[in-house]
């Protein structure tokens, strides 16, 4: 019986301490269009990081998402972009985020490091 009251309260807060971040993958059949160009805009405030500019699938069709400067969601956040995986059955979308610096083992383009000197 005490098993139980203990057991409950811990698998609640487990859930609490799973990550955030979810994987989504679409398929679509024709491949994305080429990477727009961008050109930053000046940096708004120190501690910003660039994340550029991606297709997204949207109903089935590409959508382009602006670049934009963002705020890491915590010290050492990585920024990884959005990607299009060729498969046999077409073009697979990773979708991207903020993560660890060495999550998945890509460093990404954006990070909350600093540049300490």
């Amino acid at each position: 019986m005490k098993v139980k009251w203990l057991l409950a309260p811990l698998l609640a807060a487990s859930t609490f301490a799973a990550p955030a971040f979810g994987q989504i993958s679409i398929m679509i059949g024709t491949p994305p269009p080429p990477v727009r160009y961008e050109v930053a805009p000046p940096v708004p405030q120190a501690g910003y990081v660039w994340v550029p500019g991606y297709w997204a699938p949207v109903q089935g069709q590409y959508v382009w998402y602006s670049g934009r400067w963002a705020r890491p969601p915590y010290y050492g956040a990585a920024w990884r972009n959005p990607r299009w995986i060729h498969e046999d059955r077409g073009w697979r979308y990773s979708q991207g985020g903020w993560g660890p610096r060495d999550w998945h083992g890509h460093h990404g383009h954006g990070h909350a490091y600093g540049h300490r000197r």
